[in-house]
């Protein structure tokens, strides 16, 4: 299996023109089937199409009223100008003749008002429009990553365990929240922002042209220039900023698992070594962050160097294009006035701002896609076989007879496990699986529970085989007291009832008595209403279980399933499990699987499994007796008992 790296923070994106370089500070992202991808995620905002539709028409209002402002606001700038030209031409005069500055025209302030008022009804109206633009979208992009969210919460309850055993957990983890969260945050912005800037572009270049054609040929000489240096700079940069988002996630990878080893790392005095490895890692990142986020830093000096030059160009042809004679291609281009160059060179500053975002949105949608395709790829996953409709069911509580008939399983079909396993076992039975690791004693659990389906052969209980029962149903047979003792964040009440839903306090604190829990649990602050921490580290080893085995008493299962359960206590802790154990199997059908065979001698049964066959059947007599593999594995189990 392959090390998880866990998904590293996404890189921040600017607006404005300002933070050009941010355009492609996104690390790369390979996509494999793009097209296929963005026609998937587009598929889920069909149900959305018609507020679509309303968010793409505001929005052309909105960048509409924005780029008419400029212009309108020539309109005011003119008539300045033309009072200033006027004013010159009367002091000229009034040099010859006295008394003509009377000729001079007024200023017409009720015109520049009445302009200076629609700039701003413009502006605001494009900022209404755009605020309800902003809220369609952001209600479009929630309602689909919540309808995401949900088809990832019900394919995690349709995927087979056999998912899970070829996929890290922390790459599952990583596509239902870092990737989700991802397409959430960048497709809110690709969707506002790219849709925003296309028509801003198209709106812009259409006032410049009106405007005039040459400046407009003029302004756009700077376009390739900043494409070429872009396509020249970004894959590098994005090269560095790969190599950067790898080596964080190793970085991370050496944190967790440092903070997880820390006691092992000081018991064997590894404090130094751990030290170096973090540090010959961190030195590799500050290398790739340097160099990524100086080549993406040039960018912005270039851009405005760029861009400067640009403008001095502008003004100065314009100041050439304000002469009426001005012929270019037989074509009168000259009377260029003021307030028009100003607007136009108001329409240059602001074409850069949405060609910046383009830029950056390009990235964003690489990334939006990448993490898209890992999502859907999730969702394409092989779902567990779905229950028969037809399934039969117990019509009375089971008698617990279980009989395996020639049972076969390969968790990988190349290398087979479990081959021809027969097995009858009477109703309250209790049979021992022994045998070393490995031997295939786990998962013969996996296939009585149904968390995987036999290749070949039947599973009967009371004679019905559970394939003909739906899972739920299958499950609702057994209980289970595992090694490993799961228990969640909530009060001891809680993680006893999960056992069985709607227990009552009184059933609940019933069945921590019969698993000789009650005692320890009422010497708690809380009682049964004491609050576990994570992992359920405020108790011992030995009382969690306890509480699992309370909880499986409380499930009352007519067949129980103990697995490994004492492997991790003391001897006295062990005792007591055993104790608890004991009551548990009262009356019941149960295996048990235990590697202190000591545990096991009065089991009705031993199995005894090598290399996913039976070897041997009996009881602890008739083993020992027949001198096999079994009276092997306790002689020498008894010899270290003897050494220690």
């Amino acid at each position: 299996m392959e090390k998880n790296k866990p998904r590293q923070p996404r890189q921040q994106h600017a607006t404005n023109p300002a933070n050009a370089g941010a355009a492609i500070a996104a690390p790369p992202a390979e996509v494999f089937d793009f097209k296929g991808t963005l026609k998937k995620l587009l598929g889920l905002l069909k149900p959305d199409r018609g507020a679509f539709i309303i968010a793409v028409i505001l929005a052309a209002l909105s960048v509409l009223s924005t780029v008419l402002a400029p212009r309108v606001l020539a309109d005011a700038v003119n008539i300045l100008a033309d009072f200033a030209q006027e004013s010159m031409l009367a002091i000229q005069n009034a040099a010859s003749a006295a008394g003509l500055v009377s000729n001079v025209t007024p200023i017409d302030f009720t015109a520049i008002a009445w302009t200076l008022a629609a700039v701003a009804a413009l502006y605001a109206l494009a900022a209404a429009l755009s605020y309800l633009q902003q809220r369609i979208i952001i209600r479009i992009t929630q309602k689909l990553i919540w309808s995401l969210r949900q088809q990832l919460s019900q394919k995690m309850d349709k995927l087979p365990l056999r998912y899970f055993d070829r996929k890290p957990i922390g790459d599952t983890l990583s596509r239902i929240t870092n990737d989700v969260d991802l397409i959430n945050t960048n497709l809110q912005q690709v969707m506002t922002q790219t849709l925003t800037s296309l028509i801003m572009i198209v709106g812009i270049l259409v006032m410049m042209f009106v405007i005039n054609w040459v400046l407009a040929l003029i302004s756009l000489i700077a376009l390739p220039v900043t494409m070429l240096l872009t396509a020249y700079v970004a894959p590098k940069a994005q090269r560095f900023f790969g190599r950067q988002q790898s080596q964080l996630g190793e970085l991370n990878g050496i944190i967790e698992e440092n903070y997880a080893g820390h006691s092992v790392i000081r018991a064997f005095n590894h404090e130094a070594a751990s030290i170096e490895r973090f540090k010959q890692t961190n030195d590799r990142l500050f290398g790739s962050s340097w160099k990524a986020q100086f080549l993406t830093s040039i960018l912005m000096p270039i851009f405005s160097l760029v861009t400067n030059i640009q403008f001095v160009l502008i003004v100065a042809i314009a100041a050439i294009l304000t002469r009426p004679e001005v012929i270019f291609l037989g074509q009168n281009i000259g009377g260029l006035q003021i307030g028009l160059i100003l607007a136009f060179i108001q329409y240059v500053y602001l074409f850069q701002q949405p060609m910046i975002t383009v830029a950056q949105m390009a990235n964003l949608i690489q990334g939006t896609i990448a993490a898209a395709e890992r999502v859907f790829e999730l969702l394409d996953e092989e779902e567990e076989v779905p229950d028969d409709p037809d399934s039969a069911a117990h019509d009375e509580r089971p008698l617990g007879a279980v009989d395996l008939q020639q049972v076969s399983f390969d968790y990988v079909p190349e290398k087979p496990l479990i081959r021809d396993w027969t097995l009858q076992v009477k109703p309250g039975q209790m049979v021992a699986i022994v045998g070393p690791t490995g031997a295939g004693k786990t998962t013969i659990v996996n296939l009585l529970m149904r968390f995987y389906d036999a290749d070949g052969g039947k599973i009967l209980v009371d004679g019905i085989d559970t394939q003909a029962l739906t899972r739920a149903e299958t499950r609702d047979l057994f209980g289970m007291v595992l090694q490993d003792t799961w228990l969640f964040s909530g009060t001891i009440l809680e993680n006893v009832a999960y056992g069985r839903a709607g227990a009552r306090r009184d059933e609940v604190v019933e069945a921590a008595k019969t698993a000789f829990a009650d005692h320890f649990i009422r010497t708690l602050p809380d009682g049964y209403d004491t609050v576990l921490q994570e992992d359920a580290q405020n108790l011992s080893v030995g009382q969690r279980q306890l509480l699992t085995i309370a909880r499986a008493v409380l499930r009352d299962a007519p067949i129980m399933i103990l697995d490994e359960a004492t492997s991790s206590v003391d001897t006295r802790t062990e005792k007591l499990i055993q104790a608890a154990m004991a009551r548990l199997m009262e009356g019941r059908t149960s295996f048990v699987i235990a590697h202190r065979l000591s545990t096991i001698r009065d089991a009705d049964q031993i199995v005894v499994m090598q290399a996913g066959r039976i070897v041997e059947v009996g009881n602890h007599e008739q083993l020992l007796e027949a001198g096999g593999f079994y009276a092997d594995l306790y002689l020498s189990q008894f010899a270290e008992d003897d050494d220690a």
